[in-house]
């Protein structure tokens, strides 16, 4: 997808599309095992921060060189890869649970940066915000 705002083209409906499926697959796989009674939002929003903390647990004592190539060993990227996925698994199913649209989110979100953050020259390391 070129721009998350833009589901027009073929590849960014076709992603969006895929992400819904995905969402929905990961619904299914609980509620056949019965996991629904354990998917509350306090749960889930545990879930995901464990699962982000094993993924700062990776790179936490790795030099910024070496962060920049942890994809080039095959073992690391497979660490990597898997706890991304946790991540995004328990987002797509906090978000399903609370009603959130998570692409509508991401990019009202982006939209209020633009905003908050107008580009107007050099970059400033005290402007930076992941908020």
């Amino acid at each position: 997808m070129s721009d998350v705002g833009d589901t027009s083209g073929a590849t960014g409906a076709a992603g969006e599309e895929r992400l819904r499926q995905l969402q929905r697959r990961l619904v299914e796989f609980a509620r056949a095992r019965d996991w629904g009674q354990y998917h509350t939002p306090k749960n889930l929003a545990a879930a995901l921060s464990v699962e982000a903390s094993e993924l700062v647990e990776i790179f936490q004592w790795l030099t910024p060189e070496q962060s920049a190539r942890v994809m080039e060993e095959p073992g690391t990227a497979h660490r990597v890869a898997d706890e991304v996925a946790d991540v995004l698994a328990y987002l797509l199913q906090f978000c399903d649970v609370l009603g959130v649209d998570v692409l509508d989110a991401l990019a009202a979100k982006i939209e209020r940066n633009e905003l908050r953050f107008p580009v107007t020259g050099a970059p400033d390391a005290e402007c930076h915000s992941s908020e």
